[in-house]
């Protein structure tokens, strides 16, 4: 959809309504419902403000300190949400509802520096200066509920009905009994501009995955958030929920695997060559540079306290940063032929932060080239098993240490964004330390 469809929809009253969306630091849309004709007549040309407490809030909404660009003592002032018009589409679930994507600028004119979409523009910037250009896929998987999210909430997430209640990876009869939702997600995601490609079960009760068609990386992170928000309302409005959670119980978490490739100005693939598993020397500066930089930047790819939870062996979830050639328990798995071939990254989880996490992979595809890094020798065998390698933080607080101190980090995001991501992390770390959580209780209330 571009803006004179729109403009005749709201013409002929077809479209009543324009969501205008911005992500939040934790992957989130947020933004405003608007009448048509108000924006067309306003917010078009003009754009639409919001506070910018949007990008200095806990996960609750609740105003916390540490932020330097909003606060008590600033006023908490105003952004400016700027329509991306390359984002406009129809909302094929909502009826009469178009949505665009927003970038946020101060009310001067300044792009918005903590903003995840700016973050992932100014890395994808930095590689375009190399004449490279990223694209991505990411493999969201979900926790399918029975239980509404009202329900869900009441029972404090306990006891909660799985939709299959077995293994059903790959299985078409688990699947089936879903299907109506399924496909009800996968038709209306296709109406809203994305392209699906399937949908499949999972390991844990009730998890399933649908995929999408690989883009380029800023379109890929838009699809992203588009879709994770939109599954979450048709789940609701066909009474289930769903989750994306890292971890939401102790069988298997959910992933959200990243494909990654480069391309040159030609169009085809900058990674394939004659070296080591059919990698250029620049392919393979890229996977030395994520390799060497992951650890750094895990808090962009496992960015809550649940995120780490899914760090088990033998688990799926890797533990060791290694990559091998189609080798599921590498960090780092090479997959695909020919102009297809691509890098997956396993250690995300469905709660990433899109933008984030692809911005982080740019970031280390670039500290590679850059430094002109050697790659590794190819594992094989059983990673889970490989006490040599250096492992994926185990805790956000980890995390949070190897950011702040990382030099390559403050190099490539800047000493800003740095600040504000770390902080957002003391946030959950300091809310969880004063929680009680219910393994305590269970531990320590009659016994100890």
């Amino acid at each position: 959809m571009d803006l004179e469809d729109l403009a005749v929809g709201v013409d002929n009253g077809s479209i009543d309504t324009v969501l205008l969306a911005l992500t939040d630091m934790q992957g989130r849309l947020q933004g405003k419902r608007l009448h048509g004709r108000y924006f067309m007549d306003e917010v078009a040309t003009g754009g639409s403000e919001g506070c910018n407490y949007l990008l200095a809030v806990d996960v609750d909404m609740n105003t916390v300190g540490g932020y330097a660009m909003s606060s008590w003592d600033s006023g908490y002032g105003d952004f400016v949400l700027r329509p991306d018009f390359a984002t406009l589409r129809p909302v094929p679930w909502q009826p009469g509802t178009a949505l665009v994507l927003a970038d946020l600028e101060t009310t001067d004119g300044r792009p918005v520096y903590a903003s995840p979409r700016q973050i992932l523009r100014h890395q994808l910037d930095r590689l375009a200066a190399h004449g490279l250009t990223a694209y991505a896929g990411t493999e969201l998987e979900f926790v399918l509920y029975r239980d509404t999210y009202e329900r869900a909430f009441a029972k404090n997430y306990r006891d909660l009905v799985p939709a299959n209640q077995y293994n059903v990876d790959y299985s078409l009869l688990g699947t089936a009994r879903v299907e109506p939702l399924l496909r009800r997600i996968r038709n209306d995601m296709a109406g809203a501009g994305l392209v699906p490609e399937s949908a499949k079960g999972e390991c844990n009760f009730g998890q399933h995955e649908i995929a999408f068609r690989y883009a380029d990386a800023l379109t890929c992170a838009d699809h992203h958030v588009i879709y994770k928000n939109g599954a979450k309302e048709i789940a609701a409005q066909e009474g289930m929920a769903l989750t994306f959670m890292a971890k939401p119980n102790e069988r298997e978490g959910n992933s959200c695997h990243i494909h990654f490739s480069l391309r040159g100005e030609d169009g085809r693939s900058a990674m394939l060559g004659d070296g080591p598993a059919h990698l250029s020397v620049t392919g393979q500066r890229v996977l030395a540079g994520l390799l060497a930089t992951m650890r750094e930047f895990s808090l962009l790819f496992a960015p809550n306290i649940n995120s780490y939870k899914r760090y088990q062996p033998g688990s799926f979830a890797p533990t060791a940063l290694r990559w091998g050639v189609d080798n599921r328990t590498c960090a780092l798995r090479i997959a695909g032929h020919g102009q297809g071939m691509r890098v997956e990254n396993r250690v995300p989880g469905g709660d990433v932060n899109p933008y984030l996490a692809i911005a982080a992979l740019v970031a280390g595809a670039l500290h590679g080239i850059e430094q002109e890094l050697s790659l590794e020798e190819e594992f094989h065998g059983n990673a889970y098993g490989d006490d040599a390698a250096p492992r994926v933080p185990t805790t956000l607080r980890e995390a949070l240490e190897l950011w702040e101190r990382g030099p390559v980090a403050s190099a490539a995001f800047g000493g800003e964004v740095v600040a504000h991501y770390a902080n957002m992390a003391r946030v959950e770390l300091r809310a969880f330390d004063a929680a009680v959580t219910d393994w305590e209780l269970r531990r320590g209330f009659e016994r100890m």
